[in-house]
């Protein structure tokens, strides 16, 4: 695809734009019958599209579906090679039209159009093209038995799972859950948050126009209480994955121990510290990564680096220079290219944000503290301290709580001050301290002179209360949509000693 176009190019795009307004079921849009969700542009406040949402007779009629794909095998039993040549011509697809699912995403979630074109629907691709290309490389296992045995560890996909959401980064999360999943072999039952499902539906259109069999993806926009609920309590899904706030992941898990004990996956809230030691190079070079990770996504980005933790001898020249580079964070319309930064998901979570705006005691605002309908400025609080609310809460905003310490010992104590461990960024010049950091700070990732998640190579989760039963990305997400099972083969001509006395 050539680069990117002008404001009134994507404007005129999102004009002639047709939506899907249904739960997708069984292969094919059916109007739901759940309460309707009024889409509505967070950058204009003007509705977007009205989508019939689904219930839990919805959520019966899909699960039965998946279930009954998955008996038949019409996708489970498909040869490996063949269900990855259906996931690339999906990619194919998604490529063809990554043009109108970048504006679609950009008009339902507030994102830059900037960051739909150029980070999540190229990763979106990438993600399901990596694990389609693994489906037919990854080979099971034989164990070390006596010579009258043979021990065989093979994976079989789990069943029906049931992938629930977030609205940060729609089709991207939606990528990290169905890739594997689907390479697994398994039934997948989309739940997007309800603020944010126009892509979803989109992509499960597009999912069967490359061949992937009815009843194998569906998506279910809709409530949580109507849809996400009876997903997480339903006795014939096998296994749930969310991505999301840990509350939420909380009542999953609830729901899994009422009903059927279905596996469940979760990777939930982050507050991530960036820690900036004083032996820290390149200090322009350490700025730009955490402007990046503090705001990146109006920070509405789980792993965001919401906590500077900055020692004393280099937190002048270093905060000169975050100021500068965060002035030059554009704020305004997502449709246009030039801007950084787009608006806030929508009118309540903007509210939730802006009551951190106002300047706590003890603190200074260095940068921003202000807001205009669902766009807020990037804003900078010097003087936190770790028990300040503002060190304390996800507040999944852009706003970065800055602290100072004296010492390694205090940045490392002052970055697992947290009930949360999912992310973590360490600067340092000194090789030795950089890996008594990344092994003593308690997250699932820690980058090292840089901001990062990794790649889809490698394994994306927290401790703590950030995650809960398994890792996305990487074979280990591969991994948790299979169950292991052991086939002993008994070789010997001997029966056994079953005499008694």
């Amino acid at each position: 695809m050539s680069g990117l176009l002008t404001r009134e190019e994507y404007a005129s795009i999102a004009e002639d734009m047709i939506f899907p307004v249904a739960p997708f079921i069984d292969g094919k849009f059916r109007a739901g019958r759940g309460e309707k969700l009024l889409t509505i542009n967070p950058a204009t406040g003007k509705p977007v599209a009205t989508i019939s949402g689904a219930n839990a007779k919805d959520v019966n009629l899909a699960v039965e579906k998946a279930r009954e794909a998955f008996d038949q095998g019409r996708w489970s039993k498909m040869h490996p090679s063949d269900r990855k040549d259906v996931l690339i011509r999906l990619c194919k697809l998604i490529t063809r039209n990554q043009r109108e699912l970048a504006v679609m995403e950009s008009l339902d979630s507030g994102k830059p159009i900037k960051d739909c074109e150029e980070i999540d629907i190229p990763e979106t691709i990438h993600t399901i093209k990596w694990h389609a290309e693994a489906i037919d490389k990854i080979y099971d296992q034989m164990a070390p038995s006596s010579d009258d045995h043979i021990a065989m560890i093979v994976r079989e996909p789990v069943g029906v799972v049931a992938a629930v959401l977030p609205w940060n980064f729609p089709m991207l999360m939606m990528a990290w859950k169905i890739g594997p999943a689907l390479a697994a072999g398994n039934s997948v039952i989309v739940k997007p948050a309800e603020q944010t499902s126009l892509t979803a539906l989109r992509l499960a259109e597009l999912a069967m126009e490359a061949g992937l069999p009815r009843g194998v993806l569906q998506v279910l926009p809709g409530m949580g209480p109507e849809a996400g609920e009876p997903l997480g309590r339903h006795m014939d899904v096998d296994m749930l994955s969310f991505t999301g706030s840990t509350e939420t992941g909380r009542l999953f898990l609830k729901y899994s121990a009422e009903s059927n004990l279905k596996k469940v996956v979760l990777e939930c809230g982050g507050k991530n510290p960036a820690v900036v030691l004083e032996d820290a190079e390149d200090l322009d070079l350490v700025a730009g990564h955490i402007v990046n990770a503090a705001f990146w996504n109006m920070g509405e980005n789980c792993s965001a680096n919401s906590r500077l933790i900055v020692h004393e001898a280099v937190k002048a020249p270093l905060m000169e220079r975050i100021l500068a580079h965060t002035r030059d964070w554009r704020t305004g319309d997502p449709l246009d290219p030039s801007n950084h930064l787009g608006a806030l998901v929508d009118k309540e979570h903007c509210k939730k944000v802006t009551k951190y705006l106002k300047e706590p005691k003890g603190t200074k605002t260095l940068l921003g503290g202000t807001a205009k309908g669902n766009f807020v400025e990037p804003t900078i609080f010097d003087g936190v301290k770790s028990g300040d609310k503002l060190a304390k809460d996800e507040i999944f905003g852009p706003i970065l709580s800055v602290i100072t310490v004296k010492s390694f010992e205090e940045a490392i104590q002052a970055a697992n001050d947290t009930e949360y461990g999912l992310a973590a960024s360490v600067f340092t010049a000194n090789a030795k301290k950089a890996i008594r950091a990344a092994r003593e700070i308690k997250a699932g990732t820690v980058s090292v002179n840089c901001y990062g998640e990794g790649d889809i190579s490698t394994p994306f989760g927290g401790y703590k209360q950030s995650g809960f039963g398994g890792r996305d990305n990487g074979i280990h997400a591969h991994d948790q949509y299979t169950e292991l099972k052991t086939i002993w083969i008994d070789l010997s001509d001997n029966a056994p000693d079953v005499s008694v006395g």
